[in-house]
């Protein structure tokens, strides 16, 4: 449904050295599947989204590759083109519900809009599905809701008013964007079990856009690890949860607290931050916070950097010293050898809203 084929973003500014976000990146996603791009603050998983969607500005940004949707390529596809598409075949939940939302129409209005414009329903129709759609994502009292602005309701409230709003025409393709870091647990669940609903039951494509591990493991089929614009490992779910590869996924499962250790064990985060980063075009990004980066990580290969290559079964990573394909286990640094203490049984880590019961990445 979705093909993705080597989307580069670059921003430039006048005065200062192009920046680019996102570099290479392939992926595809087929209908009823459901795929996480993973990754740190800044690793380019939005910016990936937006282009897909065609919501990047003109000006000062440069978009190639290729993205193709059952055919239709949408990289400089006009206007009318992308209007016609979006809310009905494809649709997206933004991270930032407050500024996503317009504050000066009410949550109703902005709802029932779309169902005008796609599927032809105005006045009592349109209110009554509205509020079907306000039930359905958890919103209480929901025909009164229609009628408040934006700021009458929680954060949380606005997330589920922008799912609700991307879920009204039933999308043959939704991308989620950290759709549920503004909800309670509670709240959360039944928002990704909606999501599970409608990828089972309409064969809905949806690409998962998140940096909890907790929602990869109990809802992805399949899983791109990012950092600095690059997807540097792809696995199925389960084997990427139980023998990670790369470092920088093994530091991902080894920094956040795991339901099979003790109270007092500490946590590994990866050490440095997302910044700390060199060009790719001189070895490896996360070459400077890897513990096993050597002199080869920071040069490059036949004049290219570091490539994706396939690991087994429908598997690719990009590292020249990857971690052993044992089991993760509790307190693997990023860079540690894949954590050889660790038994078959280890490998789930928890998050503050969900948990891994199991080294398959299966959530409790």
């Amino acid at each position: 449904m979705l093909e993705v084929d080597d989307l580069a973003v670059q921003f430039t500014r006048r005065g200062e050295q192009p920046t680019r976000a996102v570099d290479g990146v392939s992926f595809s996603v087929a209908p009823g599947e459901t795929i996480g791009l993973v990754g740190e603050s800044g690793c380019g998983k939005s910016v990936t989204s937006l282009a897909i969607m065609g919501l990047l500005p003109q000006r000062g940004v440069q978009v190639t590759g290729s993205v193709r949707l059952d055919g239709t390529e949408l990289l400089g596809a006009g206007p009318r083109t992308l209007r016609t598409l979006r809310g009905k075949d494809m649709a997206m939940v933004f991270q930032d519900p407050l500024s996503s939302l317009n504050p000066t129409v009410t949550v109703g209005t902005q709802v029932t809009e779309v169902l005008a414009e796609h599927r032809d329903m105005t006045g009592r129709a349109a209110q009554d599905e509205a509020t079907e759609l306000l039930d359905r994502v958890g919103i209480p009292d929901p025909r009164r809701r229609l009628g408040e602005y934006p700021h009458q309701l929680s954060g949380g409230m606005r997330q589920r008013a922008l799912i609700a709003m991307a879920l009204a025409c039933s999308p043959r393709l939704l991308i989620a964007d950290e759709p549920t870091t503004a909800l309670d647990v509670t709240i959360q669940a039944q928002i990704l079990e909606l999501l599970r609903e409608l990828v089972q039951g309409s064969g809905t494509a949806l690409v998962m856009i998140t940096h909890d591990l907790g929602v990869v493991a109990g809802l992805c089929d399949r899983v791109h690890v990012m950092y600095a614009g690059r997807v540097i490992e792809t696995a199925d779910r389960r084997p990427l949860f139980a023998t990670p590869r790369h470092p920088y996924t093994g530091g991902l499962l080894g920094s956040v607290p795991r339901l099979d250790t003790g109270r007092g064990t500490p946590l590994t985060p990866i050490r440095g931050s997302a910044r700390d980063t060199i060009p790719w075009s001189q070895g490896c990004a996360f070459a400077p916070r890897c513990d096993n980066a050597e002199d080869d990580c920071l040069t490059e290969v036949s004049g290219s950097t570091v490539p994706l290559e396939a690991d087994g079964l429908r598997r690719e990573l990009r590292c020249r010293h990857p971690l052993h394909a044992t089991p993760a286990a509790a307190g693997a640094p990023a860079g540690a050898t894949a954590a050889s203490s660790a038994g078959a049984s280890a490998g789930s880590p928890s998050t503050g809203s969900s948990s891994w019961s199991s080294s398959e990445g299966q959530q409790s």
